[in-house]
């Protein structure tokens, strides 16, 4: 009698951190915003929100239409630039375009446009 050779298990890949940033960025909808540390939070990794930044930094060209990176903003409501200005300038455009209000000191009003809610 010969053994059964046994089967190997499958492990599901785990999705790595970038694809699961773009995931929950997805789901922001139109008209709302959230922060780096809210999406580091919803993936489970709740102090890795410079990581979120890193991940929606890399997004390659053919990926920015498809993933609304310009819905993230920092915990204190403003548009992180970080030296970026043009695309802080851009990002501004289209979420004002969305109907995102910004205060005078440029604060989005998170009790109105906060997401999750």
């Amino acid at each position: 009698m010969t053994a059964k050779p046994k089967k190997k298990k499958i492990e599901p890949k785990a999705e790595n951190f970038y694809d699961l940033v773009y995931k929950i960025v997805k789901k922001v909808p139109k008209g709302k915003v959230t922060s780096y540390g809210r999406i580091a939070v919803l993936i489970g990794k709740p102090r890795a929100a410079r990581a979120v930044g890193y991940a929606l930094n890399a997004l390659k060209k053919s990926q920015e239409q498809k993933i609304p990176w310009q819905r993230v903003i920092n915990s204190m409501g403003k548009i992180s630039h970080r030296g970026d200005t043009p695309r802080a300038i851009i990002q501004k455009k289209l979420l004002e375009s969305e109907g995102i209000k910004f205060s005078r000191e440029e604060v989005v009003d998170w009790k109105r446009f906060g997401w999750p809610d």
